[in-house]
Parts: C-alpha cells; structure tokens; sequence
C-alpha cells in the first residue's frame, strides 16, 4: 500500500517537478525584480540609499507625480508615440511585403533574398547601430556621399531633432523585419492551396486573391506580430542610447532610455523605477484593448 500510494504522489506531481525549474527561473528573474522594483518605486532610494538602508525613505506617490510633471519625461513618451505611429505599420508592412513576395514567387532569387533580409535581426544590435552611425555622418558617411552624386546636399541624419528620430527608426525597421518575416512566411505556408485554385476558378484576380483569401487567413499572424512589435517599440532603446544618447536636445530619448539615464546615469533609483512601472501599466493597457479588438474580429468571423 505505502509503494502504491508513492507511486500515486510521483505520478500526480510529476509534471510539477518538469516545470519547477521554470518557475524557479521566471520568480528570480522576472517576478521577484518586478515586486522589488515596485516597492522602491515609493521609495527615495539612490547610492547612498544602497550603502545604508536607514537613508531610504517613503515618499509614497511622489516619483510618480515627479515623472508626470518632468518635462523630460513627457518629451519622451511624445519621442516613443512617434517611434510607434511610424515604426510599427512600417515593419508590418514591409516585413509581410516581403513574406508574399518571397512565397508567391517563382524565382530563384526570392529564395535567397531570405537569408538577406533574416541577416540584420540576427547581429548584434550595438555593432550595427556603431557601424549606422558612419553611414549617418554628415560629412563623411556613405549616405550623403551617394546623395551628392544626386546632387543633393548634405543631410543631417543625426543633428536634427525630426530627422534623427527618422533616422532611428529607419534602422530599426530594418533590423526587424527578419524576424517577422519569417512569422509571415510559416503563417502564409499555412494556407491551403486549394483556396487560391478555386478563387482562380472563379476568375479571382491577384490583388483579389490577396484581400480576400490571404489577408483574413493571416489575422492571427498579423495580430501576434503588432502585439509584439508594439511591445519593443515601447520600449526602444539601444539605437537612441548608442547613437544619439538621447540627442539633440532631448529629441529622441525614449522612455526606456529616460529610465535608464535617471536609474544607471542618475542614480535615482525610486525614480527610474517609478517611470519604469508608468511604462509597464502603458505596455498592459494597450496589450489589452488589442486583444479586445481581436477577440471582436473574431466574433464577426
């Protein structure tokens, strides 16, 4: 009886010694910093605050009404709405170009040009922003060297406040398409031939075959890819931290970068930590009202 009822305790935990490793991990590194941060958030804490505990206060919501009024801040989140608005349809866009044309053609080139485009979200992302800001130089970079074979001047990619925001996200866009690309291709594999034969039985053109078969089959790739490229456009960071620091004046410094230079540069804890969760609760809601919208969709299918 004691072996049969051990044998039933092994067989009914099981599958919690599989995952516990997992857990383990996820509670130490993800869950466990998340709770120490936001209890710090209510907090003074900074260096000295380190070395000696009895130097950390409680201010209760007073980094949060800090941050909300820093003007910093609030050019940072303007700098992040900007990154979003235009880095999210133009990697969706140009990384499902891309997936179709790759899949629906029939040359041999298109085969390779999946090796070419997965290149860039696969280096290392502070060696290609260095070698970028070359490219960007306004004096020596490539760039302006071809533009001036249009004769058209030179191009501060960098020094202007709008143009160097353009300038971040054209490199960013081009690091992930790859990524998403490739999300695209499996799902677009994932249509059924049959679909297209009998749309081309019907006398379907291209275009039509496109929006009415291909797009509405792809919604849940298409779903998956802007929640999770929203997410890092939120959180934008290393291309304005190497290349710009944040510069000029402020124009584009992001909120992930802002937290950074106010926890790590600044030794404000408690207040990078208070802006950190103003980002986090921001990543939620907007998480959330895309799921609502895509549980509607699918309601209406």
């Amino acid at each position: 009886m004691e072996g049969a009822s051990m044998k039933q305790f092994f067989n009914r935990h099981t599958p919690y010694f599989f995952i516990s490793p997992a857990l383990l991990l996820l509670i130490l590194f993800s869950l466990l910093p998340i709770v120490i941060a936001f209890v710090i958030s209510f907090t003074d804490i900074d260096l000295v605050g380190l070395a000696d505990y009895s130097q950390i206060h409680f201010i209760g919501l007073e980094n949060y009404i800090n941050v909300m009024k820093d003007p910093t801040f609030l050019k940072a989140i303007g700098n992040t709405l900007f990154y979003v608005i235009i880095g999210v349809p133009l990697v969706i866009v140009c990384s499902l170009g891309i997936a179709l044309m790759i899949n629906f053609s029939q040359a041999k080139i298109f085969q390779f040009f999946r090796l070419i485009f997965y290149t860039p979200s696969i280096t290392n992302v502070v060696a290609v922003a260095v070698v970028w800001s070359y490219l960007y130089n306004p004096r020596f970079g490539l760039l302006n060297y071809l533009l001036s074979f249009l004769h058209i001047g030179p191009i501060p990619w960098l020094q202007d406040p709008v143009m160097a925001k353009i300038s971040l996200i054209i490199l960013a866009v081009w690091r992930a398409i790859g990524v998403n690309m490739i999300i695209f291709l499996a799902a677009l594999q994932g249509i059924p031939k049959a679909y297209y034969e009998a749309a081309q039985l019907d006398g379907a053109n291209s275009w039509q075959q496109l929006f009415r078969i291909t797009v509405p089959l792809l919604r849940f790739a298409i779903f998956f890819v802007t929640v999770t490229t929203m997410i890092a456009w939120l959180q934008f960071f290393e291309e304005p931290f190497v290349m710009t620091q944040g510069g000029p004046l402020d124009s584009t410094t992001s909120v992930a970068l802002f937290i950074y230079q106010n926890g790590f540069q600044l030794s404000k804890f408690g207040y990078a930590a208070a802006g950190s969760f103003i980002l986090f609760i921001v990543i939620i809601i907007i998480t959330l009202i895309q799921f609502r919208i895509q549980r509607r969709d699918n309601e209406e299918y």
